[in-house]
């Protein structure tokens, strides 16, 4: 019973959540510079804080959405 409410709840999630998983290195569920940086090394320190809209140093789930939305960051594939 518990894998299929899981796999309803994987089907649901956005495409982001999955690309985030692949660039979250420690998996924090919080995207760093560094761990931008090492997927999309053009990036650079003056992107990424306008990716940071709460200005707390790390990419949440809605921020990396918006700067995917706002052509700030790659959209993820798949």
């Amino acid at each position: 019973m518990k894998l299929k409410a899981l796999a309803a709840l994987a089907i649901g999630l956005p495409a982001m959540a999955f690309a985030a998983t692949e660039i979250d290195a420690n998996g924090d569920g919080m995207l760093t510079l560094d761990e931008v940086q090492a997927v999309y090394p053009e990036i650079t320190v003056e992107s990424f804080s306008a990716m940071d809209l709460n200005a707390d140093g790390a990419l949440d789930d809605a921020e990396s959405i918006a700067a995917q939305d706002a052509g700030l960051m790659p959209k993820s594939e798949g």
